[in-house]
């Protein structure tokens, strides 16, 4: 475990704000008490990051892809003990922990490769004996605030291609979940040559993450939340024109057509809605099949959904774990409870988990609703647990029409095997990312973005990596 919950300029130390504790989802129990970080902590750090940043952007690209790799070779080699820490932190089963480490690994991996592309333009001038360069330049220090549910590749996520392109970064991960990132954190410093500074630490909840957003030190926030929160990071950086990036979460409709082959589909959307406890932006959070296939769908769907293996994340072939915490456990029943009450009957499911090895812990029932209107609360609000809402719709048109109908737009998920159905629907959906024929889980190489209010900017491939810099045009006149 680290020395401490402060890691700023190359060194450890606690903070001094109040004392916070991590709790075992599966048990209850106290893990590890850590102290928050006090606003003039957060500043410290930030300032860590402004002296150590322009000495890192004048370090060659490739040698600052030679540290990325270096630290992808180290998650490499401590994945199973980070992706224990985060079985015990989150509450997901061993095999979802080790895909987490995977995907950040190759998160680090691909960022290492740009060390060579980050290119520029040269544009001929309007006046004789003049040349234009455009040049990628650094922001300066970024504050990476990350979300619970995957504390070390939300991480990579955001601190990897920060790095590489000449930033310095001040991370805030979960106080729900810190023990990975704070473990990850140790082993770069006790095993790598990272520059003191360029990467610092700070524990804590909101007001923590609220004083990075204020500091006039911040030059780009990126975080991954809430809706809610998401909207008054952006009024409050707003007060300093901080940029910032949002990924907010989202309501992803799952569109089973006629001629969906549901051998595949169902499994596909099985994972989708039930991946670490349902707690994953992108989960398929209602299903809307075409009327034809609705009785065979809903009936095969609810006798997967009671074969879920629920039990101990520590247990090989655990499907599924408890929730991460009381607070999300009591939100997802009551979304149900409030569905039942607007009318939706339950067809699996539908309560908490209890007797036994489940006596304690935050353990939900795998949920399945039919009798559900496009209007109800659970098919409008994102639910964030294992709750399946299944809607019959006859058309296209419907489907798309009630799919678009949300405040959200992360992603979406099609299940088709006819070219025109696929295409249309891809063009007509509102929605960053859309699976189609598959189920969850992004690429590095692609893009992860959301529209309307799952947030602004994105994050993964060219683009993503590329929002951490901005142009700097010089005008070379040699005439």
């Amino acid at each position: 475990m680290s020395s401490g919950s402060l890691y700023v300029d190359g060194r450890w130390a606690d903070a001094s704000g109040p004392v916070l504790d991590v709790i075992n989802p599966a048990d209850e129990s106290v893990i590890a008490s850590l102290p928050s970080a006090t606003e003039q902590e957060v500043e410290a750090a930030l300032a860590a990051g402004r002296r150590a940043q322009p000495e890192w952007s004048r370090t060659p690209a490739p040698e600052r892809g030679r540290h990325l790799r270096a630290m992808a070779d180290l998650l490499e080699e401590e994945r199973d003990s980070l992706a224990a820490l985060l079985t015990a932190e989150v509450g997901k089963p061993t095999a979802q922990a080790q895909a987490e480490l995977e995907f950040a690994i190759e998160l680090t991996r691909y960022s290492a490769e740009w060390d060579r592309r980050l290119e520029g333009e040269i544009l001929p001038g309007d006046v004789r004996g003049e040349a234009i360069h455009l040049l990628r330049a650094p922001l300066g220090v970024v504050a990476a605030i990350c979300p619970w549910n995957f504390p070390l590749a939300v991480l990579c996520r955001k601190l990897v291609p920060a790095l590489l392109t000449g930033n310095a970064v001040v991370a805030k991960p979960s106080e729900v979940a810190p023990l990975a990132a704070l473990e990850f954190t140790r082993l770069v410093h006790d095993r790598l040559d990272l520059p003191p500074g360029v990467f610092n630490v700070v524990t804590g909840a909101g007001e923590t993450g609220a004083a990075l957003v204020r500091s006039k030190q911040t030059d780009m926030v990126s975080f991954t939340g809430h809706r809610d929160t998401g909207k008054g990071i952006m009024a409050t950086a707003a007060q300093n024109l901080t940029r910032v990036a949002l990924e907010l979460g989202g309501k992803a409709p799952a569109i089973v057509w006629a001629d969906a082959d549901l051998d595949l589909t169902i499994p596909a959307i099985v994972e989708a809605r039930h991946a670490n406890s349902g707690q994953v932006c992108t989960c398929a959070e209602r299903v809307l099949v075409h009327r034809s296939l609705a009785d065979e769908f809903t009936e095969r769907y609810v006798a997967a959904v009671r074969a879920i293996r629920v039990g101990d994340p520590t247990t090989a072939g655990s499907e599924m774990g408890p929730m991460v915490s009381a607070a999300q456990l009591d939100k997802s029943l009551a979304a149900v409870a409030t569905a039942v009450e607007e009318g939706a009957s339950v067809l699996a499911g539908g309560g908490r988990m209890a007797g036994g090895s489940f006596a304690r812990g935050y353990w939900h029932e795998p949920t399945v609703l039919t009798g559900v209107e496009p209007s109800h609360r659970v098919m409008t609000e994102e639910t964030f647990g294992p709750v399946t809402p299944i809607v019959a719709v006859d058309s296209l048109d419907e489907a798309v029409g009630i799919a678009n109908d949300s405040r959200y737009g992360l992603s979406a998920y099609l299940f088709s095997r006819d070219y025109q159905t696929v295409m249309r629907t891809v063009e007509e959906l509102q929605f960053g990312e859309i699976y189609i024929n598959r189920t969850l889980g992004e690429s590095v190489q692609a893009h992860h973005t959301g529209y309307k209010e799952s947030g602004i900017g994105g994050e993964d491939g060219r683009w993503g990596l590329l929002r951490y810099t901005q142009i700097k045009t010089a005008y070379h006149h040699h005439g």
